[in-house]
């Protein structure tokens, strides 16, 4: 794992943290109650040629990633010869090859947390190569290990050979190749629930990473396949109902803080915009509280942000925690709520 102090991966996050959020219909979770064709095949094997003209568009992929200070993420307009442009909304065709490139990008991976709610999926960021960061990105949101302890993975371990991309745009669809073909049933103690979060958070990850809202299909040996037990034939797309309602960017867990400031970012759908947040000590004690105010609020996850002081924390461990704000006053299921460690001095 990264080391997620790394102060050049927080500066790739902060230009990844604004991928793709596929976010419609999450009003429809505000709402609720408690709180007011298997023949279709695919040719995966390169001929000779195409994997010379693929390796080509991989090299200068990695040049232009290098020489555009102003896309460390990789998203912009990347032209290999004899092939279109491939703009923001369309990742690389293919990333298969396990040649490492030397450049890095930070790529958004979903992993399931308890809520109020049940599980639902939250999104952290790691650092992979950026020629094989579709691949990377998926084989990380079903091996894990997510940096934060709260989160975790529902996959077998070594589900993901390969992944591409194919078509132009929302138009595409990724394209998983499952390295066991047990996979596509569900597993002796897995529930349909705890699939389709699974699988959903293999999509977004997908979707995150290569920055376009397009369906995930899966393969093996060639053939579509279910995965886990969900048809994927005419391609999976995201379920927004599946997200936690916040989610906390930054701090990273465990990060070291030096100075008087923590700085703190994320996303939320929080009743009336207000995000409120504390900050406890090693026992549990609320040392800082407030609020920070959201973009938005009501049909999406909008963006908020805050710099606190923390001049009056002793050296030590602290959590911070983020919430939605409850306007049920207890009596509902509660808020959705996020937390991270880190240390100051």
């Amino acid at each position: 794992m990264n080391d997620p102090r790394d102060p050049r991966l927080r500066a790739l996050i902060d230009d990844a943290a604004a991928d793709i959020e596929p976010h419609d219909r999450l009003h429809q979770i505000r709402t609720h109650p408690k709180v007011s064709t298997m023949s279709n095949r695919r040719p995966w094997l390169l001929t000779a040629g195409a994997a010379a003209v693929a390796a080509a568009a991989v090299v200068v992929a990695v040049a232009v990633v290098t020489q555009r200070d102003s896309d460390p993420d990789g998203s912009g307009p990347v032209a290999s010869a004899g092939s279109p442009s491939q703009t923001a909304d369309s990742p690389s065709p293919s990333e298969t090859s396990s040649a490492p490139s030397t450049d890095q990008v930070a790529v958004p991976v979903y992993y399931v947390g308890d809520t109020a709610m049940g599980d639902r999926l939250f999104r952290e960021f790691h650092r992979v190569d950026a020629g094989t960061r579709l691949l990377a990105a998926a084989q990380l949101a079903t091996d894990g290990p997510p940096q934060d302890p709260d989160y975790r993975t529902l996959w077998p371990s070594g589900a993901v050979a390969a992944v591409s991309f194919d078509g132009v745009g929302a138009t595409g669809s990724f394209s998983v190749e499952l390295a066991d073909s047990s996979l596509e049933q569900r597993p002796a103690g897995m529930s349909s629930a705890e699939a389709k979060l699974a699988v959903q958070g293999l999509v977004f990850t997908l979707q995150g990473t290569g920055k376009v809202r397009a369906p995930l299909t899966a393969y093996f040996d060639g053939e579509v396949v279910p995965l886990l037990g969900i048809d994927t034939a005419k391609g999976v797309q995201h379920n927004p109902d599946l997200l936690s309602l916040v989610n906390i960017t930054q701090p990273e867990e465990g990060q070291q803080v030096t100075g008087s400031t923590l700085k703190v970012e994320g996303v939320a759908n929080s009743f009336e915009a207000t995000v409120p947040w504390e900050i406890q000590d090693a026992g549990g004690k609320v040392v800082l509280k407030g609020f920070v105010t959201a973009e938005g609020w009501m049909d999406k996850l909008y963006p908020w942000s805050d710099q606190i002081d923390i001049s009056s924390l002793s050296p030590g461990t602290y959590t911070f925690i983020a919430r939605t704000d409850d306007p049920s006053d207890g009596e509902g299921a509660g808020p959705f709520e996020d937390t991270r460690s880190f240390t100051v001095g």
